[in-house]
């Protein structure tokens, strides 16, 4: 049997030849969560045990899924296997104790070392057991550790889809342990920040329709007058609390593309159980105004009692152009006055909105970031469906693991405070017209490259399993974190120096070197740093 040591950033296929860049060593923190791989591949099939000595070392089985959208016709080349339709890995599922080996095919064993501050720092062999064959693993865990995560990151939850998926009712005790299992998944992979659905998000929903009601502010409508029961969301918030959420991302109360409409709002009325808002609505409306200037200093109260103020920031609309120039400015008017002692942000990209007075904290997309970079007192962040050219970052099955683990390092280049992604589990088709598996269409029924939607799977048992993507995304952020920790003790120009060294000029979104060796060399020399 022939095996090898490789990092994270490979993408094994069966019917290619591994030509992944051995590995000598694995290096961290004493706090820090390293993953690396073993692949191997035998003369005949087998199925074989696999173990470790090691209890810092949890193993994952590999699963392939389906791409159908890999990227749009004109993307760039920087995509593996010509970013061609086929099957591509991605879900780490917990390794039950076995691999199955076929003749003559590459198979992946993924590898997470967890130390959690309990190892010394120095060298150490961990060994891993295939078979009859034990392979030693050499370990370099620098003398340094990880303070709290300082980068704010949301990926936005959907419990929506959790409840469609899982077929329960929504607000059941097993909605609830759901909610949690996944919540807890977020936190653990760096997600501090989480999406709370005030009323349903009004988002990836096409015109006219509706997804699931996960309100958690409870309305009962009296004429013009309404009142307002919060025992959901404080529910919402003490899970939230007890998983280790640090802030809260109140869901827009405008609907999303232009803010034109309002939300969908629920609530008991003379006539029963309804919807009193919606697509129906104009988003100025004297109607929603009305509603909105009673609920707001009942939730102020409610979030001032919580002790929330300083952990949650409110949305308007999500990606208003200049098209929706002013009616998102009338919304954003009417969040300001009612709103305004706390945190707004939106994800746009026209610098105007800023310049205007109209949003706090724009969250832009990556392509536009030199935009705002400098210019704005918290840069945030954000990629989706694209960015697919130029190189930049992105996390797309069929693109190279590394696109995703740059983000770190760009993050630190740009100074980024925040970043956001629309899609922890959006298990729906475009515009949620009806839901997916996502384990057999992982494009949204054609409508987004094949792992936009998603960065965990919803395994049998109500469990996420994590995508190779998700861990290496947050080693992108733990790459951020060791830049910020290098700052506190040498200072920003000179971590950026140190960041920068060897290259013709400084990193940029589009412009990074494409290179597996660079990139872990250049976290072993911070980690060296972080020693000394």
């Amino acid at each position: 049997m022939e095996t090898k040591l490789v990092s994270s950033l490979a993408k094994v296929f069966p019917d290619e030849i591994c030509n992944a860049t051995e590995i000598s060593s694995v290096n961290c923190l004493k706090n820090e969560r390293a993953s690396f791989q073993i692949v191997m591949r035998s003369d005949a099939d087998m199925r074989l045990a696999v173990g470790t000595d090691c209890k810092f070392l949890t193993l994952y089985q590999v699963r392939f899924v389906p791409a159908g959208l890999t990227a749009p016709d004109d993307r760039d080349d920087y995509f593996i296997r010509n970013a061609e339709p086929g099957d591509y890995p991605d879900v780490l599922i917990p390794s039950d104790g076995t691999l199955t080996l076929k003749k003559g095919e590459w198979q992946s064993l993924w590898c997470e070392f967890a130390p959690n501050g309990e190892m010394a720092p120095g060298s150490h062999t961990i060994t891993i057991t295939v078979g009859d064959e034990k392979i030693p693993v050499a370990i370099q865990i620098a003398d340094a550790s990880f303070g709290e995560q300082s980068l704010m990151c949301t990926h936005w939850f959907h419990t929506d889809c959790l409840a469609s998926y899982y077929d329960i009712e929504i607000f059941s005790d097993d909605y609830w342990r759901i909610v949690e299992n996944f919540m807890r998944d977020a936190v653990r992979h760096g997600i501090n920040m989480i999406l709370t659905p005030l009323f349903t998000p009004p988002l990836d929903t096409e015109v006219g329709g509706e997804r699931p009601t996960v309100q958690l502010i409870d309305v009962k409508k009296h004429g013009y007058t309404y009142t307002f029961g919060f025992e959901k969301l404080k529910k919402w918030v003490e899970l939230a609390n007890k998983c280790g959420v640090k802030y809260f991302e109140l869901s827009h109360l405008f609907t999303q593309w232009g803010a034109k409409h309002a939300p969908k709002v629920m609530a008991q009325t003379s006539t029963g159980y309804r919807r009193i808002f919606g697509w129906e609505t104009n988003a100025h409306s004297q109607g929603y105004e009305n509603f909105l200037r009673q609920l707001a200093p009942e939730l102020t109260a409610f979030l001032n009692e919580n002790g929330l103020r300083d952990r949650c920031c409110f949305h308007a609309s999500d990606e208003p152009n200049l098209k929706d120039y002013f009616s998102y400015k009338k919304s954003a008017k009417l969040m300001q006055e009612l709103f305004g002692d706390f945190k707004r942000i939106d994800a746009l990209s026209e610098f105007s909105f800023y310049r205007n007075g109209l949003i706090d904290y724009p969250v832009t997309g990556i392509a536009s970031i030199e935009k705002f970079a400098g210019k704005v007192p918290e840069l945030w962040t954000y990629y989706c469906c694209g960015p697919y050219k130029e190189s930049m970052p992105n996390r797309f099955v069929a693109m190279p693991s590394l696109r995703s683990r740059i983000l770190g390092f760009l993050m630190y280049q740009y100074d980024v405070k925040g970043f956001l992604h629309w899609g922890y589990n959006f298990y729906y088709t475009q515009y949620s017209k009806r839901k997916v598996d996502p384990f057999t269409e992982t494009d949204a029924g054609g409508a987004f490259s094949s792992g936009d939607a998603f960065v965990v799977y919803p395994a049998k048992d109500g469990t996420p399993y994590a995508s190779l993507r998700l861990k290496v995304f947050y080693e992108a952020i733990q790459d951020f974190e060791a830049l910020r920790l290098l700052e506190a003790k040498i200072g920003r120009d000179k971590t950026l120096a140190v960041l920068n060294d060897g290259l013709d000029k400084p990193l940029t979104v589009r412009s990074y070197p494409h290179s597996e060796e660079w990139l872990l060399a250049k976290r072993s020399e911070i980690n060296n740093l972080l020693a000394i």
